[in-house]
């Protein structure tokens, strides 16, 4: 079995201490305007709400709640709403506390979880491409993420995709390898296939995929 066929429990967590660790020192040292800046890859949501809904999903991770319902389109409003009084400071060690504490928890939860630390880590990208920050759907923590990426959809026996990255070594294999479908094909940079994999726009990107329409790669579906 390769690496990322075998889950490593600490993985998730590394990826969000990783993106705590270059996240949070940058929006500390953002002016209160750029939390309002409208968001591109979550229309209708301010950079603010982003974080906010970030910060309130990992704040239920680490304290286990997870009510019928919750992670939904009105779940997520109402996390945002409810800490519209708060100061975007607080929001911030909100995420900062969550980023730190949610790893143990997911590393325990046998697979369950994993893919909030991915989405997480879509979300820092979303907040940094809004603020004109280098990095976004990618940067140190990109290894830890596609590994993830590629277990992931293997495990949810996505659509088979080979990707030739321009920014990795080897190539990557994506998806269910016993489906009956021949792979598709990608190639082009490792962020514009996050952005593929996450439902992120990808105009003005240079690649080429063959063999599956954009739509049938997001994992998330939203």
């Amino acid at each position: 079995m390769t690496a990322a066929e075998v889950r490593d429990p600490e993985l998730p967590g590394r990826i969000l201490t990783t993106e705590r660790d270059a996240l949070v020192p940058l929006l500390r040292s953002r002016p209160d305007a750029d939390f309002a800046l409208p968001t591109v890859a979550c229309p209708g949501w301010s950079v603010r709400d982003v974080l906010a809904h970030c910060s309130s999903v990992l704040t239920r991770v680490v304290e286990s709640r997870f009510e019928k319902g919750v992670f939904s389109p009105e779940s997520n409003d109402r996390d945002i709403a409810e800490r519209a009084d708060w100061t975007n400071a607080q929001v911030v060690d909100e995420l900062e506390r969550g980023m730190t504490e949610a790893g143990p928890v997911i590393a325990k939860a046998g697979g369950r979880l994993d893919l909030v630390a991915l989405g997480e880590w879509v979300h820092a990208g979303d907040v940094r491409e809004v603020l004109g920050e280098p990095g976004a759907y990618g940067g140190p923590g990109l290894t830890d993420a596609l590994t993830l990426l590629v277990r992931v959809t293997r495990e949810k026996t996505h659509v088979p995709l080979h990707a030739d990255l321009d920014d990795v070594d080897e190539p990557l294999r994506f998806g269910d390898p016993a489906a009956a479908r021949p792979p598709a094909r990608f190639i082009g940079e490792a962020a514009t296939l996050v952005r593929l994999y996450s439902g992120r726009p990808v105009r003005g990107t240079d690649h080429e995929l063959v063999g599956v329409e954009a739509g049938e790669l997001n994992i998330f579906g939203f």
